[in-house]
């Protein structure tokens, strides 16, 4: 690979930009040259080998600027290494892991053509006070797995090191 991995997020509140954090930490610890940025400012794709694209789910639905970024760039992202994550659940029950899955797979939906390498979904963050009414009542809450979300990290560095074939570049 000759140019960046691009983690691009989206995020309401931050606590998805703190996740992509993390993982773009983890590719360069893994020796990657690595751009990170809100999915929203990036206009192309050029000169990047890789895509890592990650947004929280609201209320069923994956960040509209991660579902743009999606559909924006389809025709590249077909062409390039992806990886894809969301947080969300309040928690890592298998149950709200799973429903929380279903909820990214519909998002992907949209763009059928594309085939990441990997997907993910940590828990997610409630911080009732940046929240509005009725949502402010609910009980702050943190299901992000710092350990789980940097071994993905690491996962996704070795697979972005190989050339599709599972055989390193």
């Amino acid at each position: 690979m000759t140019g960046p991995i691009l983690v691009a997020y989206a995020t309401k509140h931050g606590s998805t930009m703190e996740v992509a954090d993390a993982i773009a930490t983890a590719l360069r610890d893994s020796g990657h040259d690595v751009e990170l940025g809100p999915a929203s400012e990036v206009h192309e794709l050029d000169g990047c080998s890789g895509i890592v694209l990650g947004g929280a789910l609201y209320m069923g639905r994956w960040h509209k600027d991660a579902a743009r970024f999606l559909r924006r760039h389809r025709l590249a992202l077909a062409e390039l290494p992806l990886a894809v994550f969301a947080i969300g659940p309040k928690t890592i029950v298998e149950s709200d892991v799973a429903a929380s899955r279903k909820q990214l797979d519909h998002a992907l939906e949209a763009a059928p053509e594309l085939t990441p390498l990997a997907v993910a979904i940590f828990g997610g963050v409630v911080d009732p006070s940046k929240l509005r009414f009725p949502f402010k009542r609910m009980a702050a809450s943190d299901a992000r797995d710092w350990d789980a979300i940097g071994e993905w990290g690491s996962e996704i560095a070795a697979l972005f090191a190989c050339d599709g074939s599972g055989v390193s570049a």
